[in-house]
């Protein structure tokens, strides 16, 4: 299981000690990633060195109401320190305005600027209907990025297995889905696996890994 997880501290209060903390314990379950705000990604593959672990961090975080030059702005200074894979949010207003050739750009320009790095897209579930969801699944499959995200987790709720469900029944045979938000304890991250999530993230690796998560 611990292959899966991006083990995350998008705490703004969190300091040097919890993120060198939080590497320690990637290390011990060798997780697929730690993932942190920009600020730490520099500090975190100084950590991370001669491990097999990734980095990963966020661009448009967390509402993502950026300009699609901001967020092309944001990866590469996260790639230029060290990031492996970039959480990028859409522009969820764009999407209710359906304007889906802005998202797409978007999505196209920020995939660009990076190169071969990961790109997982982060569409909050929470916030769209059915039809939403499913627009930004074909809109991911089209832009050929790794994986489509549930869920900021500074949301209303995270993911959920009917979210996955749906994903997972429009998405392309190479996208991948990662789980977010919410997952913390093994029997609700083995849902999700279940459903067809390929990665998890969540602030509760350890809990996980432990099986102290809540019932």
């Amino acid at each position: 299981m611990n292959s899966y997880i991006d083990s995350t501290n998008l705490d703004n209060t969190a300091t040097f000690e919890d993120i060198e903390k939080l590497c320690k314990d990637a290390i011990k379950y060798n997780f697929a990633s730690v993932c942190v705000h920009p600020f730490y990604v520099g500090v975190v593959k100084e950590y991370l060195k001669g491990t097999n672990i990734s980095v990963t961090t966020v661009v448009g975080f967390p509402m993502g109401m950026n300009t699609t030059n901001v967020k092309a702005y944001e990866a590469i200074d996260a790639v230029e320190n060290g990031a492996d894979e970039i959480d990028m949010v859409i522009n969820i207003a764009a999407l209710k305005n359906g304007d889906y050739d802005y998202i797409k750009k978007e999505i196209e320009e920020v995939r660009d600027s990076i190169g071969a790095k990961i790109l997982k897209v982060i569409i909050e579930t929470c916030l769209l209907t059915d039809e939403e969801i499913i627009k930004m699944t074909h809109i991911c499959n089209d832009t050929f990025v790794n994986f489509i995200k549930t869920s900021t987790g500074f949301s209303d709720f995270g993911a959920t297995v009917e979210s996955i469900n749906l994903i997972r029944e429009n998405k392309s045979d190479v996208l991948e889905i990662k789980a977010s938000g919410g997952i913390n304890n093994m029997k609700t991250m083995q849902e999700m696996i279940d459903a067809g999530a390929t990665r998890i993230g969540t602030s509760h690796a350890i809990d996980i890994m432990e099986d102290k998560g809540d019932e």
